[in-house]
């Protein structure tokens, strides 16, 4: 791996001049006495330094950095003319300097998303992909009183360099836009309904392009003289039909610039491939492994088996040999890196390889040979790993399985056929052993359910329920993270590039919020200067099975940080892990692999293993498949919530037991208990009262009323409106409703912190 050195250094390594400074202190920086002249730096010496500049410089910096003196200034000043004139520094403001990939100062950028905080994150508005991936900017939060940065939105932001691709910015000044660069919509009746539930306005049609009523289109503005009534725009392009199948993730991969088309030439590639020989291959083929995942599973990409030995325990997990379909830098490995991860919605897959490799030759089908990388890990019976080794095998799974057949069996039922009587026996036993390393690191056990959404044949949606979450389910992770953590240890021991999965402690700031959040119900965090995931244990021990359970589940899990891609290592916080890469799905994550070819070069086990210029751009590939895999997160909630939408247009004035999730200067969001659904109760909707902010204690109260409404608080919500094109949903109260039910009477669904001071009241 390149790593880019420290600042640097000018002359440190010069002998030290005698004579009148003979006995001066060193510089600091350049290791030459004070006031001794130096020679000019070379122009290697200013490149390393303007890079390691937090910013933009001038020649005065440049000359302190290296001590020179007044009379070499013109000679400075030739230099670095030098070097902006052959493109290896960029001029800044009137008489400043940037190494060329910083950016400046100052720059237009465009709000692009949100972090799950909800603090904004942009791009610069003009960027050359030529360039690689474009810097990430993490915007600070507007001052107190102006609105806060919405995706779309553009401004003039201060930034500052905080190290790789990242920089924060603060908003100097907003630069007004008054069209978006194109629209993704409904065309009705003439009209363009933006999907996006933050644009407001509508657009008139003015080229269909075979457009009809009721389809899905993008569009892009025309120039229009008139500032009245809606604008025009004309159809480029028609994407489906709202309320067809697949309509809903139709939106959601346009709506977040998801790549859904294969290059002809990748698609010939994957097509072309054949399957492996055993010649340079460790054989397989005799050992049962099987796979198992979920009912709804489109690829197998990885395999487990397991027995005892004399000293605990001898696993092997086997995963699909992407690296010899995808060799580094064709035409399939270039739209993988773009890709970065496989997107996955209710109805189909976004996959980062074409279906002839995902499905096809990358696919540990049953009784198929397929090529392998593998590991064979030794535990103790109390779990700890003795040993583990990595090859590159041939193997022929002996059955494709299920979460649900391998739980029943377990619970007393039969053995799937084609499994040998003990396997699963045997996988059980290794998983207890893990599991009890697992209870030993004290890992971060968060009880978050997601969400399945059940769809009929004709993409109808039938139900949304909690994806189970069996015991299968966590075997098959346990064997996942013990693989991950040899591939990272392993490429440490042949000092190649990882790809570190990273995760760190939790912020200062966001452990302050969590604490004070924890207080108002109280529960008290450990106060530790180095806060350890079994810390929150406790915590969430403490609520288990009590109505709060859910809420603080989930504060816990928005106070964490998020994880991310890197070649340098922090380690794993929520594992409770030293080192952590991601080894087994190269077929959806393109950092498995770049894994697969380091362990591949590492170890000489044959061709597509890593270049060197490859891992050369380890830090800015890291950047960009940490963005694409939170791109994919964003869309896959985003189709979610619109077919919940859905689902819930048809209940529109049902009355819901829900809890508040979060309590706004605009209104209160609120979750519904039955499926998760979540939308805005408007404050306009509101008792009329004068209503009093909380911030701090996540709480909002009606001076005149009593009423408070505080975050976690069970509520009835009564559903006003559900719109399936953006997947917004509104509700109302019941408590303080004079319309209410029997259900919405004073105290119905009220929790211990609900407030009233009886004054009036009819009272997550």
């Amino acid at each position: 791996m390149v790593r880019r050195g420290p600042p640097a250094k000018g002359h440190a390594a010069r002998k030290r001049p005698a004579g009148k400074f003979a006995g001066k202190a060193p510089n600091h920086r350049t290791g030459i006495p004070e006031g001794a002249p130096s020679a000019l730096p070379t122009l290697v010496q200013l490149r390393d330094f303007l890079r390691t500049a937090p910013g933009r410089v001038g020649k005065t910096e440049i000359a302190r950095h290296f001590g020179l003196s007044s009379d070499q200034r013109p000679a400075l000043r030739e230099l670095l003319r030098g070097l902006q004139d052959s493109g290896q520094a960029t001029p800044v403001g009137r008489k400043g300097i940037a190494a060329p990939e910083r950016l400046p100062d100052m720059l237009p950028v465009e709000v692009v998303g949100t972090d799950p905080d909800g603090d904004p994150i942009a791009r610069p508005l003009q960027w050359d992909r030529d360039r690689g991936p474009p810097p990430v900017i993490f915007m600070q939060r507007e001052a107190k009183g102006q609105a806060a940065l919405a995706p779309g939105e553009r401004v003039l932001a201060r930034l500052k360099f905080i190290g790789g691709n990242k920089y924060e910015g603060r908003t100097f000044k907003r630069i007004a836009r008054d069209t978006p660069a194109r629209i993704l919509g409904v065309f009705e009746e003439g009209r363009i309904i933006p999907t996006d539930r933050r644009q407001r306005a509508d657009w008139r049609v003015v080229e269909l392009n075979g457009a009809k009523p009721g389809d899905i289109v993008l569009a892009e503005p025309m120039p229009s003289h008139h500032s009245l009534g809606p604008r025009p725009a004309r159809i480029i392009e028609v994407l489906g039909r709202m309320g067809e199948a697949r309509s809903v993730s139709l939106i959601c991969i346009h709506a977040h610039g998801i790549p859904d088309i294969f290059p002809a030439e990748a698609v010939q590639e994957a097509e072309d491939a054949k399957g492996v020989t055993k010649r340079g291959r460790e054989d397989l083929r005799d050992i049962p492994l099987v796979t198992i995942d979920g009912e709804d599973a489109r690829d197998f990409d990885d395999a487990v088996w397991a027995e005892p030995d004399p000293e605990g325990w001898r696993c092997l997990v086997a995963i699909a040999d992407v690296a010899h379909y995808v060799k580094p830098d064709s035409a399939l490995d270039r739209e993988a890196w773009a890709r970065g991860n496989s997107v996955y919605f209710p109805d189909r897959v976004v996959p980062m390889l074409p279906e002839a490799l995902s499905n096809g030759w990358c696919s540990l089908r049953p009784d198929e040979p397929r090529g392998c990388l593998f590991v064979e890990m030794r535990f103790d019976r109390a779990g700890r790993k003795t040993a583990h080794r990595f090859g590159r095998g041939i193997m022929r799974s002996a059955a494709r399985l299920t979460y649900e057949q391998v739980q029943a069996a377990k619970d007393g039922g039969t053995v799937p056929e084609g499994v040998p009587a003990d396997l699963l026996g045997h996988l059980y036993g290794a998983f207890e052993a893990l599991l009890a390393d697992r209870a030993r690191r004290g890992t971060l056990e968060l009880d978050v359910p997601e969400r399945r959404v059940l769809l009929d044949e004709t993409g109808k949606v039938q139900a949304v329920v909690p994806r189970a979450r069996l015991d299968s389910h966590r075997l098959i992770e346990e064997f996942m993270v013990a693989a991950n953590v040899c591939a990272a240890e392993e490429l440490e021991r042949l000092s190649q590039p990882c790809m570190y999965r990273i995760h760190d402690r939790p912020s200062d700031a966001k452990l302050e919020g969590l604490r004070q959040f924890l207080e108002s119900l109280g529960l008290k965090l450990p106060a530790r200067d180095r806060i350890h995931p079994r810390d929150f244990g406790g915590i969430l021990a403490a609520v288990k099975d009590k109505p709060e359970d859910r809420l603080v589940n989930e504060a816990v899990l928005r106070g964490q940080s998020q994880a991310e891609y890197s070649p340098d290592n922090i380690g794993h916080f929520g594992l409770a892990l030293a080192r952590y890469a991601h080894f087994t799905s190269p077929i959806r994550r393109y950092a498995d692999l770049l894994v697969h070819r380091a362990l591949i070069a590492g170890l000489a086990l044959g061709k597509n293993g890593l270049a060197p210029a490859e891992a050369a751009r380890f830090p800015d590939t890291a950047e960009h498949i940490t963005q694409t895999e939170r791109r994919a997160a964003m869309a896959e909630r985003d189709a979610i919530d619109r077919y919940l939408a859905a689902f819930m247009a048809t209940r529109v004035g049902e009355v819901f037991e829900a809890r508040i999730s979060g309590v706004t200067r605009f209104g209160l969001f609120v979750t519904v208990q039955e499926n998760g659904a979540s939308g805005i109760v408007p404050l306009a909707t509101l008792p009329d009262d004068r209503w009093q902010l909380d911030e701090a204690g996540h709480a909002m109260s009606g001076r005149n009323t009593g009423l408070t409404f505080s975050l976690g608080q069970a509520v009835e919500v009564r559903l006003s409106e559900a719109v399936p094109r953006t997947g917004g949903m509104v509700f109302s109260l019941m408590q303080g409703d004079p319309r209410g039910t029997s259900r919405g009477r004073p105290g119905a669904g009220s929790s211990p912190r609900a407030k009233s001071s009886g004054k009036g009241s009819r009272r997550r």
